[in-house]
């Protein structure tokens, strides 16, 4: 049988394609369903190019019942991965998936984490702290915002004259690179 994954994803869902790509032919792992809180991501039309459902939900669904995770149970969801998804996740999806559930951010935390810190905010405030290098955190997800136990770093040197759209290519280059790799590595190791 094979391990599955549920993709949680806001916005236009590059990481999750590159996910999708990584396991469309895979005889042990697949992507069980792409879960969002935006009726208009591109991640949808992601999901669909692959033939994976999709669930769009809303906040009140999200954080006051238990269909999102019944939902994530009955598919027997092993891990659950979470590519540009900006929404803190509540303590029933925490509990019920302790050390499964990992998420990327654009930077080397514990620098640039924290509440609205994500995508073009953590990009600025790098270049606005004139930092000579940037990078990508995956880490384990808690029910803090950016504060659970990393698993891997990769860094990017920031160079003179490095602006906005620089900063962002060279993050999603390691981005692409790295989180697809990590998560192969995350499944190998996990009992379903």
């Amino acid at each position: 049988m094979k391990k599955r994954i549920a993709i949680f994803a806001s916005g236009s869902g590059s990481n999750a394609q590159k996910i999708m790509e990584l396991f469309k032919h895979s005889t042990e792992v697949e992507i069980a369903l792409v879960l969002t809180n935006n009726p208009d991501a591109y991640v949808l039309q992601r999901a669909d190019n692959f033939e994976i459902p999709s669930h769009i939900f809303d906040r009140k669904e999200f954080y006051e019942s238990d269909t999102v995770v019944d939902m994530l149970k009955n598919l027997d969801i092993d891990l659950i991965v979470l590519a540009g998804f900006l929404w803190l996740i509540p303590k029933n999806l925490t509990e019920t998936y302790p050390g499964r559930i990992i998420n990327i951010h654009p930077a080397l935390l514990p620098k640039f984490g924290g509440k609205g810190m994500y995508g073009d905010h953590v990009h600025k405030a790098v270049l606005a702290n004139a930092e000579t290098e940037g990078g990508i955190t995956i880490h384990y997800v808690n029910e803090n915002y950016d504060e659970g136990e990393f698993i891997y770093q990769a860094k990017y040197r920031i160079d003179k004259g490095d602006n906005l759209e620089m900063v962002k290519f060279k993050g999603q280059q390691l981005e692409h690179q790295h989180y697809p790799r990590i998560i192969e590595s995350i499944m190998k190791k996990l009992k379903k």
